[in-house]
Order: structure tokens, then sequence, then C-alpha cells
């Protein structure tokens, strides 16, 4: 068996991801949680998921010294982030729709982090890099947020045009309310976003205008500009959500889907 002669390390991680997907497969079971046992199934899955990421990315007890990363890494940290945000907020505020969605994707996450786990970068080109890397991590998550939030404005204002829902009184959280948190994680997002790019451009050694830094900088303008479209110009509704969703996609091409290309299609070596 394959099992059965994995290293202690790759034994903890199969078994926190495996965990981390029972519970997550378990809070999808219901939308809305009546019991218990659903209630706790997220931050279950959660902390779960936090001790596979930790195996994974630190390469805790692997023969090579330093961290580990790769796309699947990136988006199963993104989603990890995003749900860390939505537990927070949901007991606090009502985001109806969004716990199954979330349930699934960090599930789909952590499958394909267990698949194609991270690849061993022994040394960092600046003492700078961790940061940088945390960085552009934050920046992920706090844009997976706000196309999180963005999403439920598009289905709120959906649902405020069926006379018969709106008249129940089931659109959950007021659109303004969603419209300004919405571009709140934006700004954010964009102020993360430009020291990662700040602390790549003026720390690394070999800076160059690969696909990657082309991606990320296209999606910073995207991004920068839908802020700047909605403070001069007043952008709202469906313009400022395709704004938010092409930036986050350029962004999400920039890393994931590069080293997804590199990683999987053209099994290359991660570059330092």
């Amino acid at each position: 068996m394959i099992l059965s002669s994995a290293s202690p390390a790759t034994l903890a991680l199969t078994g926190c991801s495996l965990a981390a997907v029972l519970a997550y497969a378990f809070a999808a079971w219901s939308d809305e949680p009546r019991g218990p046992g659903l209630q706790w199934a997220l931050p279950l899955g959660w902390l779960a998921h936090a001790l596979a990421l930790l195996f994974d990315i630190a390469g805790l007890g692997s023969s090579l010294a330093g961290a580990r990363f790769g796309f699947a890494p990136a988006l199963s940290m993104t989603c990890w982030l995003v749900l860390a945000v939505y537990l927070v907020e949901s007991r606090f505020l009502p985001l109806p729709g969004a716990r199954r969605v979330l349930a699934v994707l960090a599930a789909l996450a952590c499958v394909l982090a267990w698949t194609f786990p991270g690849e061993a970068r022994p040394q960092a080109a600046s003492p700078w890099a961790p940061l940088h890397w945390v960085l552009g991590l934050a920046s992920y998550g706090l844009f997976g947020v706000a196309v999180l939030h963005a999403a439920m404005l598009s289905r709120a204002e959906r649902l405020m045009r069926d006379k018969k829902v709106a008249a129940a009184g089931a659109t959950g959280m007021p659109l303004l309310r969603l419209e300004r948190l919405t571009f709140q994680f934006v700004g954010a997002g964009v102020s993360v976003l430009s020291l990662a790019i700040l602390l790549g451009w003026w720390f690394t050694p070999h800076w160059r205008w690969d696909h990657k830094t082309l991606l990320s900088v296209l999606g910073w303008l995207v991004l920068t500009g839908l802020l700047t479209g909605r403070q001069v110009l007043g952008w709202r509704g469906r313009r400022a959500t395709r704004w938010l969703y092409f930036g986050a996609a350029l962004l999400l091409l920039a890393y994931a889907g590069s080293r997804f290309v590199l990683e999987v299609l053209l099994q290359r070596p991660a570059s330092l």
C-alpha cells in the first residue's frame, strides 16, 4: 500500500485534508444548519484545513528545509482566508446562501492541494520574499471576500426584483451595507496588493516582466480603476461587479493560473 511507506508528515497531511473534506461535506449538507453537529462542521473543517496548510506549506517533516508552495496551496489558502472572514462575519450579519457554496469550494480546494502539494523552495531569492508571498496571499483572500460579497450583492438585487421575495423580506443583508462591505474589502485588497508588488519590485534582485508580473500589475490597474470609478464617477451595480470579477480573474491567472500551467501541464520546477 502507498500509505504504508509514507512518512509521518505525509500521513498527517493526508489525515488533516481528509478530515477537512469530510467536515466541509457535512457542512454543505444543509445551507441553514439546525443541529449542533452541522453548526460545528464548518469551524472544524476550517481548523483541519489550517493544519493541512501548515503541514503542506511549511513542509513539516520534509527532508528538504524551507517552505513549499504551488498553485494548489495558493488556491487552498485563499479559500481558507475567505472562510475565516465568513465565520467571523456570519456571527454578526446575515449571509444567506454563502455557507454551502463556501463549504463546497473549500472541500474542492483541499482535494486539489492534496493532489498537487507545493514544491520545495529551500531558499528565497530575497530575505523579503516571505513577506512578499504573505502579502500576495492576503490580497488573494481579501479579493476573494470582495468577490463573495459582490456575488451576494448581485443575488440580493435579483431578489429585490422578485416582488414575492421582496414582500416576504427574504433578501438578506441590506444592499447598501453589502455594497459598502464589498468596496471596503476591495480597497483593503488593493492596499495589500500594492505593498506586495512594491516589495517584489524593490527587493527582488532579478525583477523581470514575466506573465505573472504583467497579469498582477494589470489586475492591480483594473481594481484601482474600479475604486477610482466608484469614487469619481459613482460606479455601482453590474458595471462595478464586472470590473471586480475581471480584476480578480487577472490576479487568479497571475499566480495560480501560471503555476498550474508550469507545474501540471508543462511539469517544470518552480523558479525562485
